[in-house]
């Protein structure tokens, strides 16, 4: 059994910057120290990557803060967190679920058995999306979240969407 870790858009962004939280600081030494206990070769990063026309689209209809724009400061994953993640597969979204990752994964899963362990911001939009688009495209594959490596938009949020992923089959650990 491979089991891999699945780090959901540690970004400047998101952690200190346009949409940071102090909960979302809170969690760095975490999810640092999670990524460690895992070989490399079995860590997988996001990036929200927004263009410069974030606020024409959808989303930025809907949050009207311009983030993760891509090449900025912001767009960076932290620099206490990129070198953990030398070597890793990184993928850039557009949105908040990678449909590639997905499609990826599910590829390997038919290849061999494995499990997938999800940590990252924000627990409530992007670590919520990417566990269930992972579940619908691999009901049979064990994926679970690490709660005390996640923060949502709002504490009342994160407990949400934690409730919410349990109720869709996707172990919680660390709560």
């Amino acid at each position: 059994m491979r089991k891999i870790l699945i780090v959901i858009d540690m970004q400047n962004d998101f952690i200190d910057a346009a949409l940071g939280t102090k909960e979302a600081l809170s969690i760095v030494e975490a999810v640092k120290d999670k990524i460690r206990s895992y070989a490399p070769e079995n860590v997988i990063a996001t990036m929200d990557t927004h263009g410069e026309n974030y606020m024409e689209t959808q989303e930025g209809k809907y949050l009207p803060v311009p983030h993760c724009i891509k090449g900025s400061e912001g767009w960076k994953i932290r620099s206490d967190i990129a070198p953990l993640l030398e070597g890793a597969k990184i993928y850039e979204k557009p949105t908040f679920g990678s449909t590639a990752l997905a499609a990826d994964l599910k590829e390997l899963s038919g290849r061999e058995e494995i499990e997938l362990e999800l940590v990252g911001l924000c627990t409530d939009i992007c670590v919520a999306s990417n566990a269930l688009l992972l579940k619908a495209f691999m009901p049979e594959v064990k994926i679970s979240v690490d709660a005390s490596c996640c923060a949502g938009v709002t504490p009342e949020k994160h407990l949400a969407a934690l409730e919410t992923m349990r109720s869709c089959q996707i172990q919680v650990t660390g709560a």
